[in-house]
Parts: C-alpha cells; structure tokens; sequence
C-alpha cells in the first residue's frame, strides 16, 4: 500500500477530511492516541486473537473435513465438516426427487446468469432484458415443472432447498417492489380517495405478523374462490410476502419522496410535465436513490423472510437443514450444518450489500 504523507490537519490547523494517512499515522490517531486507547486496543487485540485461535483451532487444524462413518467426526476434537459433504443434496435442495437434482443445479445456473446480467449497468435496455427474463423464467419452469421434453413432473410441494429461497426471493422482489412504489405514490397523492386506500392498506398489513399473512394465504384465502378454482400454493405464499414485503418498502420510499425540495415540482410545472412525468422523470429517480441504503435493507431482510414458509409445510433451505439434521447418526453436528446455512445467507446477503454500495458509487460519478 503506497504511503501517502499527507496530513489531515493543514499547516492552519484546519481539518481537511479529503486527505489520507499512512497506516502507521492512523494507528497512532485511532488506536494509540491515549493511555486509555492503548489499554482499549490491547485487550480487544487479546480477545479477537484469542478468538481466532479458537475458530482455527475448532474450524481447522482439529477438525473432520471428510468422513463416510460418523464415528470418525466423533473422534475429532473440532469440527465436523464432513456432515457438509453428507448431507449437502438434501440441505440444499430439500425434498425434490433425489435423482432429479441435475436439473436444480442447471437452474441455478440459469438464475443467477440472468440476475448478474441484469445487475450489469450495460444491459439495463429493455428490448435485452425482457427477452432474457422470459427466457430464463420459461426456462426455470420447465426445469422445476417438468412434465416436457420428457421431464419428470414434480409438484410445487417437493420443491425445496436453496432454489426454492431463490425463487420467493426473487418473487418477492418483482412483484413487491411496483406494489411498494404505487403505495407510497398513493400515500402522497392528491386524491382523498388514493391516499386513504394506500394508508388503510399500509398500517393494516403492517400491523400483522408475517406469520398471519402466511396462514391467510394458505388457509383463508382459499375459501373465497369458487367451487374448483385452485391457486397454487406457493404462488399465494409468494404473493403474500411479496404484499407484506411492498408495506414497509413504500414507507421507505415515502420519506425518499418527501426529501424532495419543492422546486423540483415547481420547475416541472414550468416545463408543462403531467403529474406522471414528473413522477416518472424527476421525483421518482431522486427518491430512490436516497432511500438506497434503506431499500436495500429490506430487500436482504426479504430474502431472509422466506425462512417462515417453514409453518406452512415448504422447505427452504434452513427447513430442509433443519430436517436433514433429524438424522441420529449426524445429529449432534447439526453446528456444522447450520454454520453452512449462515454462510450460505451471509454471501447473498453481503453480495447484494456490497452490489448497492456500487450502484451509489455509479450514481456518484454520474454514470447512471
């Protein structure tokens, strides 16, 4: 790392907050700066040391990294990764047809092909996105489905795993997003009529656990629909959180919008722009970039959420975790499975994080 002498404070004594320091310069302002942060820094150095000798210790050097017989992982003094290598199919892909998780892996694939894409500033046109989210979502169902192209069908109800957490994620997200937009819109719109719906329908779902709506989803719902209609299961749940999803992202649109400056409105009357064009050109970008970071949060809560389909009977993959690791021979390293689980939100979770920071960036330098 190349040294930069520069220092923050200029010759006036002035604080300059664009300017850079050597690591030994920051050390000594941020860590070694007094007798109490010099004693602060040491002890917190001695516990994160010793806690990364303890993670090594378990996690590494004495751990079972592979193993046919559980009796082996009994033996080690660490951990037992093995029971990844055991029980990785049924933990990531749940309770579909065990000799048909080729096609999970194909569709995985696919998916997040096309999500990369469509992150990816220079395909943010239309006429390529849309063509590839058909292809793909055609795609993705005839290899969850099957029942084509000499498929094996399979029901939503063995559906389970890391792609079924992907793909009501995911419909959260496309369907929650619009809904979530509209009601913020709503909220502030000039019609009585529009803002009291948006309202009424915000605080009242709000105001319920996610777990309720599930069980209307599943239970309630049905019993409104006539005699031989049926709705797919996991479509109502995904529509349902999806709803639940939109509440709290229209509040958080909401103050996006109200962070406007009034000007802004005025300059698109003096343009002669309709309400939505103004909306749609100039107010809706503005707030939605301020409210990023916001957005984003619930956007990784939301993947998060789809843990609850566990009280509805669907095995995503923490359910199907949670159930592989009923097996008595495996059982007592169910610490292993779950740290493997962790790590596997942890990675969607931080990528999309670290995804929105670079799209603040982008906007930042005007690239987008």
């Amino acid at each position: 790392m190349a040294a930069i002498t520069q220092s923050p404070v200029h010759r006036t004594g002035t604080f300059d907050p664009n300017a850079r320091l050597t690591p030994a310069a920051w050390m000594k302002a941020n860590l070694f700066n007094s007798p109490g942060q010099i004693l602060l820094t040491l002890a917190t150095a001695a516990v994160l040391l010793r806690f990364l000798w303890f993670v090594l210790d378990w996690g590494v050097f004495n751990a079972a990294w592979s193993a046919t017989d559980p009796e082996t992982c009994r033996q080690a003094t660490g951990a037992c990764w093995a029971v990844i290598g055991e029980k990785h199919r049924p933990m990531l892909f749940g309770l579909y047809p065990y000799d048909q998780h080729w096609r999970l892996v194909i569709m995985m694939v696919v998916y997040l092909a096309t999500v990369v894409l469509s992150l990816w500033p220079r395909c943010w046109n239309m006429r390529f996105l849309v063509p590839l989210w058909i292809g793909a979502a055609v795609s993705i169902g005839i290899l969850m489905f099957g029942g084509v192209l000499g498929l094996r069908y399979v029901p939503t109800s063995e559906w389970g795993g890391l792609p079924l957490t992907m793909l009501l994620f995911t419909g959260t997200v496309l369907i929650g997003m619009p809904i979530a937009v509209l009601l913020a819109l709503g909220r502030r719109a000039p019609l009585p009529v529009a803002r009291g719906v948006s309202v009424v329908f915000i605080e009242a779902l709000r105001g319920v656990p996610l777990i309720t709506i599930l069980f209307v989803a599943v239970n309630v719902f049905p019993l409104f629909l006539p005699a031989g209609v049926e709705v797919d299961k996991l479509l109502r749940i995904t529509v349902g959180i999806a709803i639940f999803f939109a509440c709290y992202q229209a509040e958080v649109i909401r103050g996006g919008l109200q962070a406007i400056p009034r000007g802004q409105y005025e300059a698109a009357a003096s343009l002669s722009l309709s309400y939505w064009q103004t909306t749609r050109r100039i107010i809706l970008p503005q707030a939605l970039r301020i409210c990023l970071p916001a957005i984003t949060n619930h956007i990784i809560a939301a993947m998060k959420n789809t843990s609850f389909v566990i009280i509805i009977g669907l095995f995503d993959i923490l359910t199907a975790t949670t159930a592989v690791m009923q097996d008595p021979l495996w059982r007592q390293f169910y610490v292993e499975a779950y740290l493997f689980v962790a790590g596997v939100y942890l990675f969607f979770g931080y990528a999309l994080s670290r995804y929105a920071r670079q799209v603040e960036k982008w906007i930042a330098e005007g690239r987008i």
